[in-house]
């Protein structure tokens, strides 16, 4: 009977032991390599188009650290530890960063939208419905004032439909200067005075915070996105890229399996991302032939250097391509020859 009771107490002990390590989450967050999926049934043009290959969207995955995690972590390469208040500023909860960031991945999917029915010369119409905190610079002048998902309506009594607008009211202020922000936040209407402080690397002011302008997109023919719990900006280039092939009967795969990262712009514009290193070995993973990095204009330190360094270090065939525009990739594609079956 003493023998059983304590197989029982080891028992308790072991389930309280490996559910703490695997549960219990620390005060650091985890990004590591996630996965390169294929864009069709992600992005879907009615009537359109079908091609060889395959364009794909590669993520990054991430998470609050349990001791598992943790230690896995510390010793698998390209998995990176950050302290869990550089991702999640104080009062901001889970849900409302993944919130904000699936607002960041509708903006990509709109920006997407223009830049490839643009492209393609089909028909498309753009309503702006407002403007989005998408981040808080830390020791910004916004910090404790602004929030993330916070939705700004009037800059100093003008009213502000889209981040551009926001952007030039503020850019003839100076350094010291203030504006009085009225936004929505949790439908209660606020109203706070912010100052201005010098960019870091720029000669202009700014409040220090990240903005996303909410665009209704009307299409022809429409399209839908299936893209689940993914957030954030970086898969607006593939997105792009994939619709403008499903929308033109030229196949711009030619038989190749695509893949890349990038935030885009309405303008078609290439910008920077996080993680790009975890995205390359995602993609080498799986077996992706041509990788699109963003150039940044090809300064020291660029995504494209990145990523380049990380396929010489994993030892891959993948080609990594450097650009800065929608029409670069666009352009590179259709300069291949057709893939040939070895």
């Amino acid at each position: 009977m003493k023998q059983n009771k304590r197989y029982f107490i080891v028992f308790a002990v072991v389930v309280v032991l490996a559910f703490f390590l695997a549960q219990y989450r620390l005060p650091y967050y985890i990004y590591q390599p996630g996965s390169a999926d294929d864009l069709n049934p992600v992005v879907q043009v009615q009537d359109g188009f079908n091609s060889d290959g395959e364009m794909h969207l590669v993520t990054v995955s991430g998470g609050p650290a349990t001791p598992i995690r943790y230690v896995i972590a510390k010793i698998l390469p390209y998995h990176e530890i950050y302290d869990i208040e550089d991702i999640l500023p104080e009062g901001v909860s889970q849900n409302e960063y993944h919130h904000a960031q699936l607002q960041v991945m509708e903006s990509s999917q709109e920006a997407a939208q223009v830049v490839a029915y643009q492209a393609a010369g089909k028909d498309i119409t753009i309503n702006y419905d407002g403007v989005y905190v998408m981040s808080v610079g830390q020791d910004m002048p916004a910090e404790g004032k602004l929030q993330i998902g916070d939705r700004i309506i009037e800059v100093n009594g003008k009213e502000i439909k889209k981040s551009e607008e926001l952007i030039d009211l503020i850019a003839p202020l100076k350094v010291g200067d203030s504006v009085e922000v009225t936004f929505e936040r949790k439908d209660k209407r606020m109203t706070k005075t912010v100052s201005l402080q010098k960019h870091p690397e720029e000669e202009r002011a700014i409040m220090g915070i990240g903005l996303v302008t909410d665009r209704s997109v009307k299409v022809d023919p429409p399209v839908n996105f299936k893209s689940g719990e993914i957030g954030g900006p970086s898969a607006g280039l593939m997105f792009s890229l994939e619709i403008y092939d499903q929308l033109t009967e030229s196949d711009i795969t030619k038989g190749y399996q695509v893949a890349g990262t990038g935030e885009i712009s309405y303008e078609g514009k290439v910008g920077r991302i996080g993680g790009i290193d975890k995205k390359v070995v995602a993609s080498d993973e799986e077996g992706i032939e041509i990788f699109f990095a963003p150039n940044e204009g090809g300064k020291e330190g660029s995504n494209y250097e990145v990523a380049k360094k990380t396929a010489e270090d994993i030892g891959t065939d993948m080609k990594i391509v450097p650009v800065d525009t929608f029409e670069e990739a666009l352009q590179y594609l259709k300069d291949l020859d057709p893939k040939t079956e070895e």
